[in-house]
């Protein structure tokens, strides 16, 4: 079993959150809903909420300018390196085994998230060469 140490390293890193999960956490932190940030950055709260949820992300300029509204690194942002959010605090309330559940639920997202991704490149490289060869 993991200790409370290591999931609070692990909880935003790459492997166990994607980029909507480490905004909104970071967001959160900062004591700003969605539609604060998005007045903030000049977009719509439909964009912020599509960020969020991993459908779509934001150009590097959004990015930098987000990252310093919210106080994280622009790399944390992007892969939950450097300077960043605390863990959620779980609480003593949770029954036993509820940390590591969420943890790994957290991690089949990110999986799914990055191979959907990939499913999206193959998607077009198909495309691609289904038109080359009419």
């Amino acid at each position: 079993m993991e200790d409370v140490t290591q999931q609070n390293e692990d909880w935003f890193s790459e492997d166990t959150s994607t980029f909507g999960d480490r905004l909104a956490g970071a967001r959160e932190a900062a004591g700003m809903t969605q539609a604060q940030l998005a007045k903030r950055l000049g977009v719509k709260l439909s964009t912020m909420q599509s960020w969020e949820e991993d459908l779509s992300e934001p150009r590097a300029n959004r990015l930098t300018m987000m990252a310093g509204i919210i106080g994280v690194s622009f790399s944390w942002l992007l892969n939950g390196e450097g300077e960043g959010v605390e863990a959620p605090d779980m609480g003593q309330d949770l029954p036993d085994g509820v940390d590591e559940l969420l943890l790994e639920l957290r991690a089949i997202k990110a999986r799914i998230y990055r191979e959907t991704e990939r499913m999206g490149i193959v998607e077009k490289r198909l495309r691609a060469a289904i038109k080359a060869g009419t």
